[in-house]
């Protein structure tokens, strides 16, 4: 039996989506964002050499099509297409893969509804915000964190960064013992509080026992971010831990499941789904050890599994923190350990490399940006599969692995 490896390189979007004018960084629209271009962009102009030089290289993937993709994505006007290097940024490889681009349905621009129909279900409904930038929640969301975590009262109340907030309210919060309360663009509510001082197993379950009230009004996730250290010095920990809203139906991972398959999460592949459909979940402290997980999955991943692994320092390093040059190297480091991966598959495999949405860093803002995705294929030989919908990965995987699919998707197989 063959097996399946689901990869999200999280942000890395393509530009070019039809709907970006309805998303917003502020009050701009996300009209002409490209993740991928604009960074190639930048690195082709030498705007990109923090830690790096020269044009963006990243070889496996562009043979698979990357290159490919992009200029279909976004056209010759978004990419400067040349005759001799359709992506104009020296990403020019003919495809060696499968290739093409993917579009997303759900109102939405955030993890879960990328994962959620990539996985083969568009998200039903609007998701909820705390669309104000002070004092951002409700006095009950307020309360019901008081009350949970018996404190007088939280810190933050706020649209912020992670880095930032820790920066500004971490000393107030080792004085106080409140928790530091914030939010973003993002569907989400976010927890911060020191792993001694305040306590890593009270921090989980104070956002354990908010989420049910939280998702109630379609807030997508609740995040635990604990962290150690003392003023000045705060770092946050890999032990985050996502809650978020259960999927309304059933995604591949409980269709693989179902069917007698094992599967394996990489990353935060757990949180997002709500550990539905999940056999064996592997985590780590950033990308370079969830790549160890991967680069051994390969290896020793059972007949007829599916690996869905998501990689998100993209996003969370790089993308929101507006880093182009970061971005570029984790993209070349990235490259080179696919090569490694490709290498250690077995024949008869599928290989799906994708992304979830985009996060331009050369964009205004903080937020993620509205993009077409990269759809590249190994292991099903070198075919442009065009324009294609989201849940066609799930349906297309389901289809390799020969298990019973539901939901709108169309193979592509």
């Amino acid at each position: 039996m063959t097996r399946a490896f689901l990869i999200v390189m999280d942000s890395v979007g393509i530009g070019g989506a039809p709907d970006a004018g309805s998303f917003f960084n502020g009050t701009t629209p996300d009209t002409g964002a490209n993740t991928l271009g604009h960074i190639a962009q930048a690195c082709a102009q030498g705007a990109a050499q923090g830690g790096r030089r020269g044009p963006l290289r990243m070889p496996v993937l562009d043979q698979l099509g990357l290159g490919a993709a992009l200029a279909l994505a976004s056209g010759p006007s978004e990419t400067e297409a040349t005759d001799a290097d359709p992506a104009g940024m020296g990403l020019g490889a003919v495809p060696q893969g499968l290739w093409g681009v993917g579009n997303e349905h759900s109102n939405g621009k955030d993890t879960p509804s990328g994962h959620w129909e990539l996985a083969g279900v568009p998200v039903p409904w609007d998701w909820g915000y705390f669309r104000d930038k002070t004092n951002s929640f409700p006095a009950d969301v307020v309360d019901a964190v008081m009350q949970i975590a018996g404190t007088q009262g939280i810190l933050g109340n706020c649209h912020a960064s992670g880095t930032d907030i820790l920066r500004a309210l971490g000393a107030q919060h080792l004085q106080t013992g409140w928790p530091i309360c914030y939010t973003s663009a993002d569907s989400v509510f976010q927890i911060a509080a020191h792993e001694v001082a305040f306590g890593l197993d009270r921090l989980l379950s104070l956002c354990e026992q908010l989420a049910p009230i939280l998702h109630q009004r379609k807030i997508g996730r609740v995040i635990a971010r604990p962290f150690l250290g003392t003023p000045g010095a705060f770092e946050r920990t890999p032990n985050r831990r996502d809650y978020a809203i259960a999927p309304p139906q059933p995604t591949l991972l409980d269709w693989a499941t179902q069917a007698g398959r094992v599967t394996h999460a990489v990353g935060k592949i757990g949180d997002i789904f709500s550990h539905r459909g999940i056999a064996h979940l592997h985590k780590g402290a950033g990308d370079a050890a969830l790549m160890t997980h991967l680069q051994r999955l390969a290896l020793e991943a059972e007949p007829g599994s599916l690996t869905f692994a998501n990689f998100v320092e993209f996003d969370s390093l790089w993308g929101h923190r507006r880093d182009v040059s970061g971005y570029a190297r984790a993209l070349e480091w990235f490259d080179t350990q696919v090569g490694i991966f490709l290498a250690r598959l077995r024949p008869g495999d599928l290989a799906i490399f994708t992304a979830d949405h985009g996060n331009d860093p050369s964009w205004c803002g903080t937020d993620h940006t509205r993009e077409r995705v990269p759809i590249l294929g190994w292991g099903r030989g070198a075919r442009a599969i065009g324009q294609r919908d989201f849940t066609d990965i799930a349906a297309s995987v389901a289809d390799h692995l020969q298990i019973p699919a539901a939901g709108p998707g169309r193979s592509f197989l």
